[in-house]
């Protein structure tokens, strides 16, 4: 009986090998796999045009068009989730999944939902909004289990720039690190997946997340936290900006080119002055709450 539905949306494929490799611990005959797909499919690679133009509706969480959705069974024991964060928020096409109604109809009851990441280095508010989405359509979050990139945040920018706006998931110019998540940490989704297999196995689910974290494999660098407190804020300005006042393509092709233009800016001028600042000035003397800060990020309670 297939009883676990494991849902997914990958551009690159990445997130496909994650979740594969999670579920290699489960019976076969238990899992039903979707891959989720927008009406209109995306570029891959992207153009830099087609990449940026998408913030707006992304941070905004509008729903897209998805093909039409299949399910084997009306209700399932455990709903597995994977999804990459766009611009500090979830992907569009999981989005629109979480907010359709055939979501709402699976989850609804309290069915137990267990979150797969796999993205750069940002993850703390795209899950939020995955937690409240999930909690909206009157499903549980049971576990949460986020695979990143672990370089350095300006050495993941340079290369995931490469492999989105190229499709090579190589060496740029033989000199930086390969994009994306780890071949180890991808393999490492099955110890996860062993994890979650034993809680699904008991049906006890409250102790899930407290193992998941005691692998030592998931960390919230402080930068990392320091970055995305602040950031969501500036994307959600922009993308009220280009919403209301890109209102023909010239001026939303203007408009969002700025935006660009910005956060390459942010992010390799800005950012680094910043955060050092903050490691030299405010971090030190700021311990206990940065450490409640990660214990709630790395959890499944919502605030």
């Amino acid at each position: 009986m297939k009883n676990i539905l494991v849902v997914n949306y990958s551009q690159s494929g990445q997130l496909n090998e994650i979740i594969d490799q999670f579920l290699q611990p489960f019976a076969p005959e238990t899992i039903e796999r979707l891959e989720i797909f927008p009406a209109k499919p995306f570029v891959f690679p992207w153009t830099t045009d087609e990449f940026f133009d998408k913030m707006p509706e992304c941070v905004q969480e509008d729903p897209i068009e998805l093909q039409p959705l299949h399910f084997g069974a009306e209700k399932y024991d455990l709903i597995v989730l994977g999804y990459q964060p766009w611009f500090l928020s979830p992907s569009l096409p999981v989005t629109s999944f979480l907010k359709s109604q055939a979501f709402k109809r699976l989850a609804g009851g309290g069915t137990p939902i267990v979150t797969v990441i796999g993205g750069r280095n940002m993850w703390l508010n795209s899950q939020e909004s995955i937690k409240k989405l999930i909690a909206d359509a009157g499903g549980r979050l049971v576990g949460n289990i986020p695979l990143m990139d672990r370089v350095s945040n300006l050495v993941s920018a340079v290369t995931i720039l490469h492999w989105m706006l190229t499709g090579r998931k190589d060496r740029k110019w033989g000199i930086f690190p390969k994009p994306g998540v780890s071949d180890e940490d991808i393999r490492s989704a099955s110890r996860f997946g062993a994890i979650v297999k034993r809680a699904f196995d008991k049906r006890e689910y409250a102790g899930l997340q407290t193992e998941i974290m005691s692998t030592g494999l998931i960390t919230i660098p402080t930068d990392i936290l320091f970055i995305e407190g602040r950031a969501k804020k500036l994307f959600r300005i922009w993308a009220n900006l280009i919403k209301t006042k890109g209102t023909t393509p010239e001026k939303r092709k203007r408009l969002v080119g700025f935006f660009k233009y910005y956060l390459l800016v942010a992010l390799f001028m800005v950012a680094p002055v910043l955060v050092t600042a903050y490691r030299l000035l405010i971090a030190p003397f700021t311990a206990n709450a940065i450490k409640k800060k990660k214990e709630y990020f790395c959890g499944v309670e919502t605030k």
